[in-house]
């Protein structure tokens, strides 16, 4: 059947803020819905009320409400668009199908006569009721683990005198395992079952006995309206059951299943999804294992919706999950919709995986102080990396080597732990690092068998672990110029890097490159084709690989390598990698806009990122996608193979930015503000001698490199001081000392993070304004695209504060004062594409504290706010396509918007709350109000010095 022809015009709920638990990979589904009902002739209506993501982009729907996401919102978007005849929810988490249960509640929907698709109400709430769930899967003949409803304390401590322990808590109607977690001892119980009873928006917990040390595993399903249901993707928890899916290691295809027990599995998934309604669409469907040859098997969820795992499963299998489930929504049939690869075959098929990948989370523990790092069913991590590779071994590598935490893969890098208490306990109490861990065990000679009985990873991942680390210890008897060709090949093939290489040989990297180049061991590129090249793919999606090489009849020798270079001029974007706090979805944000900009300038664009949650690693954003650690090894292989014009860094946010110094030193052109000017705004002794050559105001500062000098800087200096690290990210490191001993204290603490760091000292202005402006320049012409005034006093972080665009109430002096800095600075600093200045304001005085020439975190909430393309001027104006005067502006904002930050404190109890200089807030919302008279403006402003740390 083809589409329904009677909708013409869809609502879609976007999932608002990121917040732990609900990240950006709702945001590229959302976009992938929004592109795929567009290519229908569908009018698309979007409610969001992120402003950093591309989803809200006036590009990406017709009509886009930057609106809180909550009834009312909806109420006003139905009368101005009577035309609207259906709401598509299942794109935004949790949170948009909760709105839409409650304006279904409502009777908002029927009043608007607007159909809901993609879903039905009654499987959601059959899939969040658990008591309503279990009876089901009792029904059809779906094993479950022993499991009780309490909506009381009374009958919780009933259930756990039952069952007895461990016990699993779980609270109905909750996000990334909210108010979940284990109970092993009865005397924790009362506590978790209070917080779980709490946290439920309906009161109630489900208790499950647990099973812990089953294997997990996640299904990905569609189901079309004609009941074809296919299975698109196979994960596999490394993790056993007890850690939530989106903190764990997780595999695709599945490793360790035998293929009886997968046919059994997902007998069972399709019938789990038909049971639960008549609805057409995407469902991820989690399962416990036992980890004996019964293999049991036990259901543990189905979320009828697009799932946080949809995401990394579209990538990791080339089947855009959200864009068919759109088309499945209205009306399409899977036999009647293409391969999106293969654009010759039929989307009614399961994708088969020649590779493998390895999705590992990224945390941000450092930025919740005295925060519990053990994991559990609550999620905790605030993005996630995946690697391709052709083995399990390969693919792990490559996701370690994107996590940016400073490691250069598994071992082999002299910072693996060696403590054996230590060990034992990170593996006991699973450890955000244990990936790592892991390793360091089998170094240590703690027996695979011992591992296992404690952490219950299969034994199968961990003689893969045990294989990479004899293959370390044989490498580590030779020097570079006895090394085998073979052992080499070996190493690159299993991942490992040549930094990890040159520490086990004692040599440089530079010398395994070369040994690399000299011995022909080259990276070759494979195509994500689906179905492991059974036919032809259209979509260049490419990860690398080392082959061995073929010898042909004529004696020729080569490695096949499907990544075809063509003749036309290029450019590189290089992405943000993973989410992290400092660094979110806005950069994501800008990559895009970066690389269709490009697009309109003739260039064939190439998009260099890891990170599976992102509409800039789709792989119709850029001409081509090297899904690839952005890590140096890799982006230098994929230049030399491609021979860029250049390179754009300043879209990628730090990550990009941290790799100018490596591309400059090899002579590679960075597109727009040079290196040595990027390099002048970080070092913050160089650029305050820019500003005093300038005769502009900045705080009094001095620099030390030891606590012996912070100490005798204080002594000209007047507390209270700043303390700042140069070339960090979200503030990281940065704290307000009032004191010699907190000073001294801090600083040996920084230094020992941060191992030869120039610490910058600035005279904190107590009690002063902040402000931040972004502008671009094309090295003689500037135009500031937006001023914000922080509601917050200085001191609090930019990226935790509420900015006003435009300012609310600085005089014409200041205004004036940071119009003129600002293009003072941009001009100085030699910039050539975006900037953004802060500043403190005190006494009318104007005084710097810092410039970033690159897209900052402000930027898209600036474009938003004004219905402005500003990213997409900015990379003309970098690769000089245009000058800044070429662009006629027109910025419309009536009142003003203001940037709201929103934080993910409640996923870790005793936390320290409070905001200072270092960033803490996971998203951002927009609110635009009329004036200031604005309730919600009052209560932001009365309530401005809350929080406030030193």
């Amino acid at each position: 059947m083809p589409k329904n022809s009677k909708l013409k015009s869809i609502l879609i709920i976007g999932s608002g803020p990121i917040v732990i638990g609900q990240a950006c990979e709702f945001d590229y589904s959302g976009t992938q819905a929004l592109r795929s009902l567009r290519e229908d002739g569908i009018e698309t209506v979007l409610i969001n009320s992120n402003p950093a993501t591309i989803m809200t982009d006036p590009s990406m729907a017709d009509h886009v409400y930057l609106l809180p996401l909550t009834t009312k919102s909806l109420v006003k978007i139905l009368k101005e668009h009577p035309q609207i005849d259906a709401v598509l929810p299942t794109m935004g988490g949790q949170t948009a199908l909760n709105l839409c249960i409650e304006a279904d509640e409502k009777g908002i929907w029927e009043d608007f006569g607007v159909e809901i698709i993609g879903v039905d109400i009654d499987a959601i709430n059959i899939t969040e009721d658990r008591e309503k769930f279990r009876e089901l899967m009792l029904k059809i003949g779906v094993p479950m683990a022993p499991q009780a409803t309490a909506t009381s304390y009374l009958k919780g401590k009933e259930i756990a005198q039952e069952f007895g322990f461990p016990l699993v808590i779980r609270a109905s109607f909750t996000l990334g395992g909210a108010g979940a977690s284990i109970v092993y001892k009865e005397e924790d119980f009362d506590e978790l079952l209070t917080r779980g009873l709490e946290i439920s928006p309906i009161h109630e917990v489900m208790i499950d006995k647990a099973l812990m040390g089953w294997k997990e595993y996640e299904l990905e399903l569609l189901r079309d309206a004609n009941d074809n249901v296919v299975i698109i993707c196979t994960i596999e928890n490394m993790d056993p059951m007890g850690i939530h899916t989106g903190d764990s290691i997780t595999v695709a295809p599945a490793m360790t299943l035998s293929d009886k027990t997968f046919q059994r599995m997902r007998d069972m998934a399709i019938n789990m999804m038909r049971s639960i309604g008549d609805f057409a669409g995407g469902c991820n469907v989690q399962f416990a294992v036992s980890p004996d040859e019964n293999e049991d098997i036990i259901a543990i969820e189905i979320n009828p919706r697009v799932s946080r795992s949809s995401a990394l499963a579209s990538k990791a299998s080339g089947y855009p999950i959200a864009k068919i489930a759109a088309k499945l929504a209205i009306g399409y049939h899977l036999d009647e919709l293409q391969n999106q690869i293969t654009k010759s075959t039929s989307a009614l098929f399961e994708p088969t995986l020649d590779y493998v990948i390895v999705k590992i989370p990224r945390w941000n523990f450092d930025k919740f102080e005295g925060s519990d790092r053990t994991l559990g069913l609550q999620m905790k991590s605030v993005g996630e990396v995946m690697g391709i590779g052709r083995s399990f071994q390969e693919a792990l590598h490559k996701a370690t080597q994107s996590l940016e935490i400073k490691r250069n893969g598994l071992g082999a890098d002299g910072k693996g732990y060696t403590n054996y208490d230590q060990i034992i306990d990170k593996l006991t109490h699973a450890s955000w690092d244990r990936v790592f861990v892991i390793y360091d065990a089998i170094q240590m000679g703690i027996p695979l068998s011992r591992i296992h009985e404690i952490t219950k990873i299969d034994m199968w991942f961990l003689k893969q672990y045990e294989e990479l680390y004899k293959l370390e210890q044989e490498i580590s008897t030779f020097k570079i110029d006895t090394l085998q060709k073979d052992l080499l090949l070996e190493a690159k093939q299993k991942g490992y890097g040549d930094r990890q290489i040159a520490h086990m040989l004692g040599c440089l990297e530079s010398e395994v490159y070369t040994k690399r180049e000299e011995l022909g061991i080259n990276r070759v590129y494979k195509l994500v084709d689906t179905c492991a090249a059974e036919f032809k793919a259209k979509t260049p999606y490419y990860y690398s690989t080392f082959e061995n090489d073929v010898e042909l009849a004529n004696g020729e020798r080569y490695a096949d390598n499907e990544s075809v270079v063509s003749d036309k001029k290029k450019i590189i974007v290089l992405g943000s990698g993973p989410n992290r706090i400092g660094q979110g979805i806005e950069f994501d944000y800008c990559c895009v806009h970066g690389v269709l900009a490009a697009a309109e300038c003739g260039y064939e664009t190439i998009m260099i990122n890891c990170n599976p949650e992102t509409v800039s690693t789709d792989f119709d954003t850029a001409d081509k996608l090297y899904f690839e650690p952005v890590f140096w090894e890799h982006i230098y292989d994929i230049i030399k193979h491609e021979k860029p014009e250049g390179v754009i860094v300043q879209l990628g946010g730090q990550t990009a930015l941290k790799l100018a110094e490596k591309l400059d030193r090899y002579g590679i052109k960075i597109i727009g503000t040079t290196y040595e000017s990027l390099d002048l705004a970080e070092d913050r002794g160089s650029f305050s001698k820019l500003l005093k050559e300038n005769n502009i105001p900045y705080p009094e500062f001095d620099i030390a490199e030891t606590a012996e000098q912070a100490l005798a800087v204080s002594d000209t200096l007047n507390f209270p001081i700043l303390v700042r690290p140069s070339y960090v990210l979200g503030g990281q490191g940065m704290k307000i000392v009032i004191n010699k001993k907190e000073l001294e204290e801090h600083v040996v603490d920084l230094l020992r993070s941060i191992p030869g760091n120039k610490l910058l000292l600035d005279h904190y202005l107590d009690g002063a304004i902040e402000a931040e402006a972004d502008a671009i320049c094309d090295g003689e012409n500037v135009y500031i695209i937006g001023i914000m005034e922080h509601i917050e006093p200085c001191g609090i972080h930019s990226g935790d504060s509420n900015a006003t665009l435009p300012p609310f109430n600085l005089g014409n002096l200041v205004m004036q004062q940071i119009k003129d800095h600002t293009k003072k600075i941009a001009l100085a600093l030699n910039t050539v594409g975006l900037i953004n200045i802060q500043f403190a304001i005190k006494d009318d005085v104007v005084y710097i504290i810092e410039a970033n020439p690159r897209a900052s975190r402000t930027v898209p909430f600036i474009a938003k706010a004004y219905g402005e393309p500003y990213v997409n001027y900015a990379t003309k104006v970098m690769l000089g396509d245009k000058q800044v005067t070429d662009f006629d502006f027109k910025p419309m904002l009536k009142g003003y918007a203001i940037k709201q930050p929103v934080f993910s404190f409640d996923k870790f109890h005793n936390v320290n709350k409070k905001l200072g200089p270092e960033m803490k807030s996971t998203g951002e919302s927009i609110l635009f109000i009329d004036d200031l008279k604005d309730d919600e403006f009052y209560n932001l402003y009365a309530r401005r010095k809350m929080y406030l740390s030193k």
